[in-house]
């Protein structure tokens, strides 16, 4: 620390001597001590070497600030990368979905889905592992509140049966209530009628993703990403129980209960989940079932008004715009949506997209209630 002259600042002492604030700051730099750069250089090489170098420069900063120490994320990325201490890199994502069938769809729930606990929305995903001889599938099941890894399954064959070991493993441990909603894409796996019949068993509402549109299930990408960046990638598996044992310790042991998650505010989906059932005061199996959010229809329903009100040559409205006035046909415009919402009401029932087309709201305001 730098002793306080009088009231003199360190700009006033430095225009008063005649040096730069650069130059002595550089003179202060070569005297003091470098106790300080040595315990925050071995605390970021503890910290990588503990999480075997699957945290960037963010998590390492995010675990010194957790332990009291004060650093600039720039400072740690500069000592990480001088020790050669940086994550290991991603590499190309491949496409392995096959979603060209004739099975049914689902309407997506997920993106009008507003999730406040767990055991709410569920949402799944499959991808491949290269091992030494041979390619296995993996396929994991999170919930999208905590990023928690619930179920999943390893197999040779990327058939029915190894979503559907992941699923009835995550049913087995959350033991969810009725009205959870699960997510996934379109790939034939999620569609067949074992998965679906198994959903319907437990009162699981099954949703599914836009064709060619993974950023609707981003959170099950995101985590093969991490999945692939942080442990396959930086090991070479014998065998498929050498692979399943590495899995087990990654997911159940490091992932779910050490690893800090960005968005989780830097702590880990357990340790998530527990502060919140804790400021709840619940249980994570008797949460309050999802609720779903059209926040669009009304809108919709209104532009519809507009459009059956309107009649060429039809005087003009009275309207809150600049002028007073506003035509006809600037209030016969309909509302833009995207071409997957549903304006009328939606009734939690799976439905294929035929059906989707053939609704229309004037259709389902003729029905008795």
């Amino acid at each position: 620390m730098m002793p306080v002259q009088g009231s003199l600042n360190i700009e006033r002492m430095c225009q008063l001597a005649q040096v730069s604030r650069a130059g002595f700051y550089r003179f202060l730099r070569r005297r003091e001590p470098s106790e300080e750069q040595m315990e925050v250089r071995a605390a970021i090489q503890e910290i990588a070497l503990a999480h075997r170098r699957r945290y960037g420069y963010r998590r390492v900063t995010a675990e010194l600030r957790r332990a009291g120490m004060r650093v600039n994320h720039k400072r740690v990325a500069r000592l990480m990368r001088e020790d050669n201490l940086l994550a290991l890199r991603k590499r190309k994502f491949v496409i392995t979905t096959e979603s060209r069938h004739q099975l049914a769809v689902y309407f997506n729930l997920a993106a009008q889905l507003e999730v406040t606990g767990p055991n709410q929305l569920w949402v799944a995903d499959i991808t491949y592992i290269r091992l030494q001889r041979e390619f296995v599938y993996l396929a994991v099941i999170l919930d999208a509140f905590s990023r928690c890894v619930v179920g999943w399954s390893v197999d040779r064959s990327c058939q029915a049966r190894l979503p559907v070991a992941a699923l009835r493993q995550a049913i087995e441990r959350r033991r969810p209530p009725a009205g959870l909603v699960h997510h996934s894409d379109r790939g034939v796996q999620y569609a067949c009628d074992d998965y679906a019949r198994l959903l319907r068993e437990h009162g699981i509402l099954p949703s599914m993703s836009r064709a060619a549109c993974p950023y609707d299930n981003a959170a099950c990408e995101s985590f093969m990403s991490t999945l692939k960046r942080e442990e396959i990638y930086a090991n070479d598996y014998r065998d498929i129980e050498h692979l399943r044992a590495n899995l087990s310790d990654f997911l159940e042991r490091y992932y779910n209960r050490r690893r800090l998650h960005s968005a989780l505010g830097y702590r880990s989906p357990e340790e998530f989940e527990r502060e919140v059932v804790a400021d709840n005061n619940a249980e994570p199996q008797k949460t309050a079932a999802p609720k779903l959010s059209f926040f669009r229809h009304e809108e919709i329903y209104r532009s519809d008004d507009r459009s059956r009100k309107a009649r060429p040559g039809s005087p003009p409205s009275v309207g809150r715009r600049r002028g007073g006035l506003k035509d006809a046909t600037e209030g016969a415009r309909p509302a833009h949506h995207r071409c997957d919402e549903f304006p009328a009401g939606y009734s939690l029932a799976s439905c294929s997209p035929a059906e989707l087309a053939s609704a229309s709201p004037a259709a389902i305001r003729m029905q008795p209630k």
